[in-house]
């Protein structure tokens, strides 16, 4: 299966920030390859403007997050299907921030999904352990359950990215073989065609060892996809298809 290198922008972003994206398309020399999937997570305000001016450079476009209903009396919630008229084709739900800062639940995350399918956008789903988990030998436990809880039900296509929170912006990895563990884990627990991710203070210095562990399908890179001088090695790095 192609890999799949997301960028996740979070509250980062303004539209002099399209510069970034320019750098990219220059250094591949006008185009992205086709041999791997780009993904870029912008802000909602800059969705339709990305999706508008680099889809038909090879770049996908996705939103960060989506509210579980089509429609309603939601003040500052963004629906799926909004993300789908402005262009993107994928979004991130149950990411550790959201999680942490919103409160969310596995079935909030599980309904954000189904949303996503609704809306024909194929959604990211996050999960990962916190530091005490991780020390205590619960990673996997915690994982599963939030497997069991986020996954949809239904067939359709989807993403899985394992983000082990205590890495998430601290420079902190696993090692390579705890993510081998862990990515071994969660492909037990669904079907072989379903990529997962890998997403934890990926940089340059370390992408090309992480993507090549196995039934590591990608990455969900934080504040490394903000720069294309950062984001550019880490999108080579990863294997073509």
């Amino acid at each position: 299966m192609k890999s799949l290198i997301a960028g996740n922008w979070k509250m980062n972003g303004l539209g002099a920030s399209a510069a970034e994206i320019e750098a990219l398309i220059a250094q591949f020399d006008g185009s992205a390859p086709d041999d791997r999937d780009i993904l870029i997570c912008p802000p909602a305000t800059l969705v339709n403007r990305f999706a508008s001016a680099y889809s038909d450079e090879g770049f996908l476009i996705g939103g960060q997050d989506c509210h579980a209903k089509s429609a309603g009396a939601h003040t500052g919630d963004i629906s799926a299907a909004m993300l789908a008229d402005a262009g993107a084709a994928y979004v991130i739900v149950g990411h550790s921030e959201r999680r942490a800062d919103h409160g969310e639940s596995d079935a909030d995350v599980r309904a954000k999904a189904e949303a996503a399918f609704g809306a024909g956008l194929t959604p990211i789903i996050c999960v990962g352990e916190m530091e005490a988990d991780r020390t205590a030998g619960r990673a996997l436990d915690i994982v599963g359950a939030q497997l069991d809880g986020s996954l949809p039900e239904t067939a359709e296509d989807f993403v899985i990215a394992y983000e082990p929170v205590w890495a998430i912006g601290t420079g902190l990895t696993p090692t390579i073989a705890d993510i081998d563990e862990m990515h071994d884990f969660i492909r037990g627990r669904t079907r072989a065609d379903i990529r997962i991710l890998y997403g934890g203070s990926v940089k340059p210095g370390n992408a090309k060892e992480i993507l090549a562990v196995n039934n590591v399908n990608g990455a969900l890179v934080g504040g490394a996809s903000l720069k294309a001088a950062d984001f550019y090695p880490i999108i080579m790095a990863a294997p073509g298809a």
